[in-house]
């Protein structure tokens, strides 16, 4: 799984931003965003608000990588259950189909 710094290095680059532009629009100095990056310093919450605002996505996927559309968390998904699926009961795989089964019936 990616880290912090993997995903605001990837982040950076799609929005076409150096981590100059991205120090100056969170108001922190380059060298904090570098160590980020490299993952030597782990921002504080307020900076990673102002990371995540600066770079159009959220807390969440920059710490945990969580996604933020619907394909991504499905896809997301997928392989959280994958991962898990051996420590699974019968009886949770039985709820998790019926969740699923029922999921369109809302």
């Amino acid at each position: 799984m990616a880290t912090l710094g993997e995903r605001l290095k990837e982040l950076l680059t799609k929005k076409g931003m150096t981590q100059h532009d991205l120090a100056q629009r969170v108001e922190c100095t380059e060298a904090s965003i570098s160590h980020y990056i490299k993952g030597d310093r782990i921002p504080r919450s307020s900076v990673l608000s102002r990371i995540a605002i600066a770079l159009d996505t959220t807390s969440d996927y920059l710490n945990e990588g969580i996604p933020t559309d619907a394909r991504e968390e499905l896809i997301y998904a997928k392989k959280l259950i994958a991962r898990n699926a051996s420590q699974m009961t019968t009886s949770d795989k039985r709820e998790f189909l019926s969740l699923l089964m029922g999921a369109g019936d809302e």
